[in-house]
């Protein structure tokens, strides 16, 4: 039931934004009530005036409940539909509805019943979210088969044209755009209006009405066992039979479940291509025009049967459904893929700036060697100078000191003392040479911490490249699986124009046949009349012809006016001749 309810909600959602909007921007109450009241006539749902005026009861928002429609529509209505409605008049109250308001004012190909078939159509193929539209994809489907049942051949480069034009500007199409396509003659060039009004028609019955079979046959009768020419329906569940193709005179139904089977007969009674169809309480004997027709019906049946044995849907609804979980699942492979891609750029992003932080660290420490470096080369400079003018001094003293040795010896002392002040001097430039040398030790390391910085960033980049190698490896190998799925349908398709061209020399054949078996049968009709009318004549005047022939030396029969002209036993062996004759012209 929610599958019939999202059917039916399409055609409601259609209806619905058609009615008019009063000056606060919502639809009036008494529009909602006449379209609830038509919605449960349609669907044969009891009518509840008073749920409805209390639903949609005056209140400080205006006339219509701020509870909104869809929970009455939900609750008072599509939850009571037991699918006992005409699908078909439902779906044309809906379009009576929007059709005025939207349907596009400029000259058609088709007429309006065909543009109300494919507003159904629409409502069968569209995607199951509003405001509604069908995807290309389905758009491509619906063409193909009305260009099949048109007879012509599919323009696939035209469509894919068509395809590229319309994913640059939006997703697909809406309902009407969709009726201005196929009544603009885009995709049908060089048909007339009938031929598409009968794709249409066909596909129609194909998809919204479950016709999955139709034509004429004969049908033997249970009570009279006499043959008469029907029209007959194959459906998912039902075979149902008529008078003509127009459907107006219905004369019975086959009702078809798990139980029931299909078998061919030999040729009896002058009837041919015979198959019986066996139920639980009755088994109906069918005949076909020909052989092939035979085997298509027989094969239609089995494959309803099986399918109503396996639960599964009509074809077309199943292949629907496949199309639309082909399409979920290539939109989920797409966002996967653009999921992984914004993962890849995101870490590729945080390796960069990662990256760009080494970088600055590696140049802030540069900068503090090299100040570093800086401060040491000034002091050694500083010490050297010091040092140099301490020299100098220490060699004014020394002469000074020379000079007075022998004078002041009470200075040896200082002098002494002097010099043990210039060995410790001695030793803090020793202790001073030792730390640049440790300083230059330090600035070594720093720069193999550098070089190993480095590397890990080029190591880190070639994995980042390996990332994206494998990435366009892999938009490449699903490039080449499209490829091949294009390939593969573009074969198929070919078999089928193949298939159809056989198809059409095998009909015309057949036609050919029957008009040459018309002709003997008209001639062996004629010869038959022409046989029994002398057989009649030759009966009639038999006893009334005497041959006149030499007369018989046996003794004659004596009539009342003479001498008979036969003898007895000729007598006897005419009325055996003739009786004989007599039995077998009659």
């Amino acid at each position: 039931m929610v599958g019939l309810k999202d059917e039916l909600l399409k055609a409601i959602w259609h209806a619905f934004t058609a009615l008019d909007l009063d000056r606060s921007g919502k639809v009036s109450k008494s529009q909602l009530k006449v379209l609830s009241h038509n919605l449960c006539t349609v669907l044969n749902v009891p009518h509840d005036p008073v749920a409805l005026e209390e639903h949609f009861r005056d209140d400080d928002e205006g006339p219509v409940s701020n509870q909104g429609y869809m929970p009455y529509l939900n609750k008072f209505i599509l939850e009571k539909v037991q699918g006992n409605f005409d699908k078909v008049e439902f779906n044309r109250m809906c379009w009576t509805l929007c059709a005025k308001k939207n349907l596009s004012k400029s000259p058609l190909l088709i007429s309006d019943e065909d543009a109300f078939k494919v507003w159904v159509i629409f409502n069968f193929l569209s995607e199951d979210k509003y405001p509604l539209i069908i995807v290309p994809e389905e758009i491509e489907y619906l063409l193909k088969k009305l260009t099949e049942a048109m007879g012509a051949g599919w323009q696939q480069e035209q469509f894919d044209l068509y395809k590229i034009a319309l994913n640059t500007s939006r997703e697909g199409l809406s309902a009407w755009e969709l009726i201005d396509l196929i009544g603009s003659g885009q995709f049908s060039k060089g048909m007339d209006r009938q031929t598409v009004s009968m794709a249409v028609n066909e596909v129609f019955n194909e998809l919204i009405l479950d016709v999955l079979k139709q034509g004429y046959m004969l049908k033997k009768g249970h009570k009279r066992k006499n043959w008469t020419e029907r029209w007959f329906v194959l459906k998912p569940n039902i075979i149902s039979y008529y008078v003509s193709e127009d459907l107006k005179d219905k004369k019975g139904d086959i009702i078809l479940d798990g139980n029931c089977c299909v078998e061919a007969l030999p040729d009896k009674d002058g009837k041919k291509c015979l198959f019986l169809i066996k139920c639980l309480d009755k088994s109906f004997e069918i005949s076909a025009s020909d052989k092939k027709k035979k085997q298509e019906w027989i094969q239609a049946i089995q494959t309803t049967v099986s399918l109503l044995r396996a639960g599964s849907p009509p074809p077309h609804k199943e292949a629907r459904q496949k199309r639309k979980e082909l399409r979920q699942k290539l939109l989920a492979e797409q966002e996967e893929l653009e999921r992984q891609m914004k993962e890849l750029q995101a870490a590729n992003e945080n390796k960069q700036k990662e990256l760009e932080t080494v970088r600055k660290q590696l140049e802030a420490a540069a900068a503090r060697a090299a100040e570093e470096e800086k401060r040491r080369l000034q002091t050694q400079v500083e010490l050297q100078d010091r040092f140099s003018l301490e020299l100098e001094r220490e060699k004014m003293v020394r002469q000074k000191m020379e000079e007075q040795v022998a004078q002041k010896s009470s200075e040896l002392e200082q002098y002494l003392q002097r010099v043990r002040e210039l060995e410790e001097m001695y030793k803090q430039l020793q202790e001073a040479l030792e730390v640049e040398k440790q300083a230059r030790q330090d600035e070594e390391t720093v720069r193999k911490l550098q070089a190993r910085l480095l590397e890990e960033e080029s190591a880190k980049r070639a994995e980042l490249e390996k990332w994206h190698l494998e990435q366009q490896q892999t938009i490449q190998m699903t490039e080449a699986e499209k490829q091949e799925l294009e390939n593969q349908r573009m074969i198929k398709e070919q078999a089928l124009q193949v298939a159809m061209q056989q198809l059409e020399l095998l009909e015309l054949e057949r036609k050919e046949a029957l008009e040459q078996y018309e002709e003997v049968k008209k001639k062996l009709e004629t010869a038959a009349n022409n046989t029994r009318s002398w057989k009649d004549k030759v009966a009639h005047h038999e006893g009334l012809i005497r041959l006149i022939e030499p007369g018989s030396k046996n003794p004659h029969l004596i009539t009342n006016w003479g001498p008979a002209a036969f003898t007895e036993a000729e007598l006897e062996q005419r009325e055996k001749s003739w009786k004989g004759k007599k039995a077998s012209s009659e």
